[in-house]
């Protein structure tokens, strides 16, 4: 179960833990994963089949490989019409949410005339990986798909695998609600490498997003540079800053909430008062006796979580600024007055009130976040990562001549003759 600790080398043991939770021995997948990819670039569908019927399904025909968009609307209408109005209103709140992201192409005109600026084009085709398996996760499905809706990507490709040809009905659901264009049986790491290179059945895409396995990371990190990818995902966290005044209860359940995804979640709690952090433990200890997935709660408390005792809140800071946790939640009486405090995390959580639970579902900022430290330099997944930009130069006659001879100098001092010469000939 989880330790509380307060001395400063068991503090840094346990970032030395954190640093590498996660990482793989490369060698022992990379190998594999290349030799799948390029068996798809080569052999296009003839692998993608041959793959999918070893590891998914053996009855598999690539023939069949596309999802109907009339199953996605059966399975959607086979919901409860409860669950049906709660994924409506998730994906109106993410929608609304991504619009207040949207750019706009802008030019202006500069003090010698030139006219520059910079000009927004959402990419025209990309690729949502959504895992199958142990579980099914409608919001990832939902987090994927609306931010490129809303930046205006023209044709969104989904491919999720389908052990012995079952898609959680979830799944398809949220397909349909987020409306996919294209959504196809296959996974894995031949799924990525089908996306990048394009087959006879999987079109080409330009980014692919979406969580998965170790095989499909490694897929992605490979086909990067063919195609643009979102980020290489690690396993799940959360850090909070709590103090007395921390809700003993809620801080809990918050701790529990990320430890459950997985055997390698981590969950820290970085408090300024002893006694609460006892009682925390205790109330931990008390939920996880009775919680459904209490074997993967116990590894993740014991292995790369803790509750550590800080001298005050400045400290808790810069640990967490160090830590750069995916999830950050301030269980604070005053937790607006830190957050300018916070230079890295993914999502910040403030109050008592704003559970890290809101934010997978129905807040409406995206629940794709950097893990393992890149916070310090990612962002959350969003309608950035589906346009590209594209810079606007436009001189007349009389902005070449005021900046000729500058740019005539510049370029000879670098060698470079014939950029020099591209300028002069323009000189009036």
């Amino acid at each position: 179960m989880i330790e509380i600790v307060r001395d400063k080398k068991d503090i840094e043991l346990y970032f030395d833990v954190l640093k590498t939770r996660g990482a793989v021995n490369s060698g022992k997948y990379s190998d594999v994963v290349k030799g799948i990819v390029n068996d798809i670039a080569i052999n296009g569908d003839k692998a993608l089949e041959d793959y999918t019927k070893r590891f998914d399904d053996p009855n598999f025909d690539i023939k069949n490989i596309e999802v109907d968009h009339k199953l996605m609307e059966e399975a959607f209408l086979g919901l409860s019409k409860e669950l049906q109005n709660v994924l409506l209103k998730s994906k109106e709140r993410i929608y609304s949410y991504h619009e207040h992201q949207l750019r706009t192409t802008w030019e202006y005109q500069d003090s010698i005339g030139a006219k520059l600026g910079q000009k927004i084009t959402p990419l025209k085709r990309v690729g949502v990986y959504v895992p199958g398996g142990k579980a099914a996760y409608p919001s990832s499905v939902m987090m994927n798909i609306l931010p490129a809706k809303v930046a205006g990507v023209k044709e969104i490709i989904m491919v999720t695998p389908a052990v012995k040809g079952y898609i959680n009905p979830l799944v398809l659901a949220s397909a349909y609600v987020c409306g996919v264009t294209h959504m196809y049986k296959v996974g894995g790491a031949q799924a990525i490498a089908a996306l990048a290179y394009g087959t006879k059945s999987i079109p080409q895409v330009d980014k692919i997003v979406g969580p998965g396995n170790i095989y499909v990371a490694l897929a992605k990190k490979e086909v990067f540079g063919l195609v643009g990818i979102d980020s290489i995902a690690g396993p799940s966290e959360i850090a909070i800053i709590a103090d007395r005044t921390c809700n003993i209860n809620y801080v809990a359940a918050d701790m529990l909430g990320q430890a459950e995804h997985d055997e390698i979640a981590s969950s820290t709690l970085f408090i300024t008062d002893y006694d609460k952090a006892v009682k925390i433990k205790e109330k931990m200890i008390e939920y996880t006796n009775s919680a459904s997935r209490k074997e993967i709660l116990e590894k993740s408390l014991t292995n790369t979580s803790k509750i550590i005792v800080c001298k005050d809140i400045d400290e808790a800071i810069s640990y967490t600024n160090r830590l750069a946790p995916e999830h950050l939640e301030l269980a604070l009486d005053n937790a607006r007055d830190i957050v300018n405090k916070i230079d890295n995390a993914g999502a910040i959580f403030i109050g008592h009130y704003s559970a890290e639970a809101f934010g997978d579902y129905m807040a409406g900022p995206n629940h794709v976040l950097p893990t393992c430290g890149t916070a310090r330099f990612f962002s959350p997944l969003g309608v950035d990562d589906f346009i590209k930009k594209s810079s606007l130069i436009e001189f007349s006659k009389e902005s070449v001549n005021a900046l000729v001879d500058d740019v005539n100098e510049f370029a000879k001092c670098e060698g470079l003759t014939m950029h020099a010469l591209s300028a002069y000939v323009r000189k009036e």
